[in-house]
């Protein structure tokens, strides 16, 4: 099915040469399973952030079984979408990009429901490619990339979808530096696919070493392509990882009485605590994950399905240690848009406009 895209009025481009420092620029992530919204204004090279919002909406709710959105999961969304348009009026921003992946890539009915955004708040959503997915997850991580081997497997495991980047990283003055992309893989392969899947619910070990064995199967194309195990076994891998999966395990692993975005991202795990964390978590109750501070009861059923994932990925390429990062798509939408302004891109307001292409 081709990509729906959307149309924007716009004004006359600026003319060119540096933004004001005082630019604020906005980036939304419409997920399978979450919204997620970051407002940032110009801080040297980079930004600071001004706003941010994340709702789970599950827009991806039965869409395994019957192809399309669900109306329920569709105005969950729309409330959402809502106050990510109303954030963006507020903070008067300059240029916004708004995505949608793997729900709106899949669903029968999106043009419905994009129509129904647009209509609702202003917003036009632009459904990205997995391919394009992958670049933003990666430009987003890449401050967090290590020198320490030629290599990084950069990974996200969405609502609906999961990306694999391999990039290769070289050391220089400066610290590590993102020398190419070598291969971007985008497996139809989620938390809520994969929950869905299998019934939903409380997952049993039996059902959790099912979807393991599934993923692995399905990563097999991906690693002799690439010679990723002889990258691991020659220590010339490392891993990141980007999602809600590795950043819950990443705060469980700590025993964090609260989620702290300050103690996740950036953070190093040694494997073998990942994995533990994995196990621990499928031999809890329902009831002890939503209690647990750093889970709840949005993520408490999905979380499982999420950990096999990751195990699939940590059990096929045993690296030492997993670093977790807590930015992807939302950090590189922003970068982009701040190099297309300084590119003479045309400025858009927030009911007008919802993305400038990168």
């Amino acid at each position: 099915m081709p990509l729906p895209t959307a149309s924007c009025r716009v004004r006359p481009p600026f003319p060119p040469g540096p933004r004001s420092p005082g630019d604020v620029y906005g980036a939304l992530d419409l997920g399978t399973n979450n919204c997620r919204l970051l407002i940032a204004q110009r801080k040297g090279t980079g930004f600071r952030v001004v706003d941010s919002f994340s709702r789970i909406t599950r827009l991806g709710e039965g869409l395994y079984a019957s192809g399309a959105l669900g109306e329920g999961a569709m105005e969950r969304t729309l409330s959402a979408l809502e106050v990510c348009a109303e954030r963006l009026q507020r903070h008067d921003v300059r240029a916004a990009r708004c995505v949608a992946t793997a729900a709106c890539r899949a669903a029968t009915n999106v043009e419905t429901f994009l129509e129904r955004v647009r209509e609702r708040t202003g917003l036009s959503l632009e459904v990205i490619p997995p391919d394009e997915e992958a670049r933003l997850a990666l430009a987003g991580c890449a401050p967090l990339l290590r020198a320490d081997t030629p290599f990084t497997l950069v990974f996200d495991i969405g609502g609906g979808s999961t990306e694999l980047t391999l990039a290769e990283v070289t050391p220089s003055a400066h610290g590590p530096r993102l020398g190419g992309i070598r291969a971007m893989e985008s497996l139809p392969l989620g938390v809520v696919t994969m929950a869905e899947a299998v019934g939903g619910g409380h997952l049993s070990q039996r059902l959790h070493a099912d979807i393991v064995a599934h993923v692995r199967a399905r990563l097999v194309a991906f690693d002799r392509a690439h010679s990723m195990r002889e990258h691991v076994f020659g220590g010339a891998l490392s891993m990141l990882g980007t999602s809600g999966t590795v950043t819950t395990a990443g705060a469980v692993a700590l025993n964090l009485p609260r989620y702290d975005r300050a103690r996740i991202d950036g953070l190093t795990l040694s494997v073998a605590d990942v994995r533990a964390v994995g196990r621990r978590l499928l031999a809890m109750t329902p009831a002890d994950r939503i209690a647990h501070p750093c889970i709840g009861r949005d993520r408490a059923d999905l979380v499982l399905a999420g950990c096999a994932i990751l195990e699939a990925i940590l059990s096929l390429w045993p690296v030492p240690d997993l670093r977790v990062a807590d930015r992807g798509i939302r950090e590189g939408l922003l970068l982009d848009l701040m190099h297309a302004a300084d590119t003479a891109v045309p400025s858009m307001r927030p009911r007008e406009i919802s993305h400038v292409l990168a």
